[in-house]
């Protein structure tokens, strides 16, 4: 089918029929190619390079009544988008895989109970179409108020109790805190401390649990001095591991719950003379960016931002489809440098 001058402009129906598939089969590549098979995406490609079809967007948003935008929702406060590494990835992450489908991102905050009530309002009036949840607490009222509102959401991480209302996509953060603190032990250490996350989050509990469990496992105590609890800023990961020295002098390795905090843990034992890996053997976790460029560079678990980020945008769009929810939790990757 050639295009002339005067001619119709080709239509789903006329990609259809030189494809040799159904409208839904066609609708389904443009929107994404989500069930449908390779040789039929191959065939629809074809067919709109015969036909010379152009998707009509505009008309095809009035019909669907859809924005084609998305919400990156951070219900946190919005500096922390700037000050740690990890947010900054998964928007960036999200906006990718959201382009390969034509559709935008929007960065919407909530980091105050004001802000949330008016990021729920503006997403309750259907100005976007879905909404991928990223939050560090594991019990955040906001996923409540989006389950409610109806629109498709996805949240990243854990979130007990709502895994049957709510799709989520995240690392597995026990088995990655099981792997690092082994790594130190392997490495010689036994008189092993950790800093923790905020411990209403996923990252908090959890790596903590797999500290725990690999300690266990390797028949070492669980020592309660071993254990500070921070907040994934700089600042606290300096305050624990003064706090750690002051408790336990002679701890010779530390599992920090971010690289943020290890950061802040290594600028502490490096001041106070300890040497790394000599005297104190350090771990981190996340993997962000900054890691490589500590001096020595930080062994830590990486998360698998990328995939997080395309596993939240595939289950989103498929939650607009009508599917219902699912979860998805990714594997970390122990990353050696010189600080174990």
């Amino acid at each position: 089918m050639h295009l002339r001058p005067g001619d119709k402009r080709p239509t789903i129906r006329d990609v259809a029929v030189v494809a040799g598939v159904s409208r839904g089969t066609v609708s389904r590549v443009l929107n994404g190619g989500d069930r449908v098979s390779p040789q039929a995406q191959d065939a629809v490609a074809r067919a709109i390079a015969e036909t010379g079809y152009t998707a009509n967007h505009a008309a095809r948003t009035l019909a669907l009544g859809r924005s084609n935008t998305i919400a990156f929702l951070l219900s946190e406060p919005q500096h922390i988008l700037f000050e740690d590494p990890t947010f900054a990835r998964l928007m960036s992450g999200c906006t990718r895989a959201l382009a390969e489908h034509g559709l935008l991102l929007t960065l919407v905050t909530a980091g105050t109970p004001a802000m949330r009530e008016r990021a729920v309002g503006y997403i309750s009036a259907r100005h976007v179409d879905g909404v991928l949840l990223v939050s560090s607490h594991a019990v955040d009222p906001v996923a409540e108020e989006l389950i409610a509102t109806g629109v498709p959401t996805v949240v990243c991480g854990r979130f007990p109790g709502l895994e049957a209302r709510i799709s989520m996509v995240g690392a597995d953060d026990l088995d990655g805190g099981r792997q690092m603190t082994s790594h130190l032990i392997a490495r010689g250490a036994t008189k092993i401390a950790h800093i923790t996350g905020q411990m209403d989050t996923p990252g908090g509990f959890q790596r903590l649990e797999g500290y725990k469990q690999a300690l266990s496992a390797a028949g070492l105590p669980v020592q309660p001095e071993l254990i500070v609890h921070g907040d994934y800023s700089r600042a606290s990961g300096e305050a624990g591991m003064r706090t750690l020295l002051e408790a336990v002098p002679d701890l010779d390795g530390v599992f920090v719950a971010s690289d943020l905090m290890a950061a802040g843990a290594c600028a502490v034992l490096r001041e106070t003379g300890r040497r790394i890996p000599d005297d104190v053997r350090v771990g981190g976790f996340d993997d962000a960016g900054m890691a490589e460029h500590l001096d020595p560079g930080l062994t830590t678990m990486r998360q698998p931002f990328e995939r997080i980020s395309r596993e939240m945008v595939r289950l989103l769009l498929a939650r607009i489809e009508g599917e219902g929810d699912a979860s998805v939790f990714l594997p970390s990757t122990l990353i050696q440098r010189g600080s174990t």
